[in-house]
């Protein structure tokens, strides 16, 4: 049984049981002793540093997380300040440069801790880059969902009298026997079929999800081998897997068709040479749609293509918006759909030479809504 003080008055404040588990908080928590060095570092804190408790634990806290340029603070100076004064700091948006050269911006409450026998520093994190990441998601699936109502009706009306001018072109067809007719009516038969696929694709997959328990890399390795067979030596792949990933429910199929239509997007978007790379991790208690997940996987599509207009980014997973003028604008808002089913997100970053798709899954059973 651990037994806290309170700094300012030396009063008993509360006592934690030793089996208080500091990885069922999505906050970040990183305890430090009186010289700066980590002493304890959660799961959540572990995937913000992009580090394991491991490598973290007995590293002085100023090289897992640097503050750059001269806007930063000095963090020894910051603590040694709160230990003495015994008084807590609050330092807001506050950005972190990694080890691996990231940047993050995050909220911190620096707050000194009292044992019985010695003290500590508590450094509570919150990431301001997703808290932003999960409200411009719900901000999308808001629009996406209002935009899908939207199609549906339209579809609905469209499709009545597209089957109606079918019918009246067969009727001519059968009625009439001219060949001269007979070439029109077949234009008109082929554009309207390929109306109706138009609004089928708007519409998305709308048979149920026929999950099965199966590895990631079964979908990976299928996308990578039907993009080398289309595009040949215009294509380099490059592998970046977790192995020990473990196997979970989905429709494989399903996924199949939403990682190949983002990777198909960035083949189609080189001009010539495509240097893709597909990657896959895992993220340990991470929130996707309001909803705690104890494991998360992580698809990465990447790419050094030019990249996606910046005035595009926010809206690419709407239905009708490309960039290309040949292209139709529905296979990324098919990709989101499809990842939404399985209860998972899409995000996308981009700049030129680099544009990054990132699907996020539960790994867990999930009821199909």
């Amino acid at each position: 049984m651990s037994t806290f003080y309170d700094p300012r008055s030396g009063d008993k404040a509360m006592t934690v049981h030793p089996s208080f588990d500091l990885d069922s908080l999505t906050n970040c928590i990183i305890l430090i002793d009186e010289h700066g060095v980590i002493d304890t570092i959660n799961q959540a804190a572990e995937v913000l540093f992009e580090t394991s408790a491991q490598r973290a634990i007995g590293m002085p806290f100023e090289q897992l997380a640097m503050v750059p340029g001269s806007e930063g603070i000095d963090w020894y100076e910051t603590l040694m300040s709160v230990a003495l004064g015994k008084l807590p700091t609050v330092n807001r948006d506050l950005r972190f440069r990694l080890r691996s050269g990231k940047e993050i911006s995050v909220d911190v409450v620096i707050t000194p801790l009292q044992y019985e026998t010695d003290s500590r520093i508590l450094l509570e994190m919150s990431p301001l880059d997703r808290v932003r990441a999960i409200s411009e998601t719900e901000n999308l699936r808001e629009a996406q969902k209002r935009l899908h109502n939207v199609v549906k009706g339209l579809a609905h009306e469209v499709k009545n009298p597209l089957g109606g001018i079918r019918g009246a072109a067969q009727l001519i067809n059968k009625r009439f026997n001219d060949p001269k007719l007979d070439q029109y009516t077949d234009i008109i038969i082929a554009e309207v079929d390929r109306l109706q696929g138009l609004v089928d694709r708007m519409l998305g997959p709308r048979e149920s999800l026929s999950m099965a328990t199966h590895n990631i890399h079964e979908v990976t390795e299928r996308v990578r081998q039907l993009l080398e067979a289309e595009a040949g030596d215009r294509l380099q792949v490059r592998r970046d897997y977790d192995p020990s990933l473990p196997e979970f429910d989905a429709d494989r199929d399903q996924l199949t068709q939403a990682v190949l239509n983002i990777a198909r997007n960035a083949l189609e978007a080189s001009p010539e040479q495509c240097r893709l790379t597909l990657k896959t991790r895992a993220l340990r208690q991470f929130t996707l749609n309001g909803e705690r997940h104890r494991l998360v996987c992580v698809i990465e599509v990447i790419d050094e293509g030019p990249g996606i207009p910046a005035e595009l980014l926010s809206s690419v997973f709407l239905p009708m918006i490309t960039s290309r003028s040949e292209g139709s604008g529905l296979g990324l808002s098919v990709s989101q759909m499809i990842v939404n089913r399985h209860g998972g997100v899409i995000q996308a970053e981009s700049s030129t030479g680099h544009t990054c798709f990132t699907i996020l899954l539960p790994m867990e059973p999930k009821d199909e809504n």
